[in-house]
């Protein structure tokens, strides 16, 4: 009845780079297989001093969301990387995630074959938490303190003027941060008890974690 993609051969692309190249980077990856994509607007946090000296610790960011075939997106992945050089410091960072559902995206369709290869080991977790408006650098400072290197920060929005979506009973409308970290995976669980600690995640209306494992990553350093 549905279009439904549940095989585990889907990935989510999600490509980090400086305001103004988002629709590059679409136009880019369509020309590799990839049929479609959402940009939302953010901005980077870095913990470099020096950065904070000169007034650019804070960077326009553009966050562009991607669904694919794991090949294709493996292989448009390389590609961009290629072409907008993710390699090199500052550059932007690109990195998938797996997707257990897909529906209503006719051009993906999911393998039914099972895969032999068993779980891909992941080097790298996001960390994604959910705050009010204006906790998102308080989120930033509790990370940083124990070892992340900074993060990307969206603004939530609502659904319609009288509306509100929820996800995970949490409110997601404008007054909502959404803080985007990339973790290695041993990293993980300090930072997300420094940021459960300082923001006080478990008390009821404080915000919410979630953690994913991130399978291919380009343009992050240790």
């Amino acid at each position: 009845m549905f279009n439904e993609s549940t095989a585990g051969d889907i990935e989510l692309i999600c490509v980090i780079i400086d305001f103004g190249l988002g629709s590059k980077i679409i136009k880019s990856a369509k020309r590799h297989g990839v049929s479609g994509a959402t940009v939302t607007l953010g901005k980077g946090t870095v913990s470099k001093s020096i950065w904070d000296y000169m007034g650019l610790s804070e960077i326009r960011k553009e966050i562009v969301f991607m669904a694919a075939k794991k090949e294709t997106a493996y292989v448009a992945l390389e590609e961009l990387n290629k072409e907008f050089k993710f390699c090199k410091p500052n550059h932007g960072i690109a990195f998938t995630t797996s997707i257990k559902t897909l529906i209503g995206c006719k051009k993906i369709k999911a393998s039914n074959e099972e895969n032999e290869g068993g779980v891909e080991q992941s080097m790298y977790q996001s960390i994604t938490v959910i705050v009010e408006k204006g906790n998102a650098e308080n989120v930033i400072d509790a990370a940083v303190k124990v070892g992340a290197k900074g993060g990307t920060i969206m603004n939530g929005r609502g659904s319609g003027i009288h509306e509100t979506t929820k996800l995970f009973s949490i409110e997601i409308e404008p007054e909502k941060e959404i803080v985007m970290i990339i973790s290695e995976v041993e990293k993980t669980d300090e930072i997300v008890n420094s940021i459960r600690e300082e923001l006080k995640i478990d008390e009821p209306g404080n915000g919410i974690i979630y953690i994913q494992n991130v399978n291919k990553t380009y343009g992050i350093y240790k």
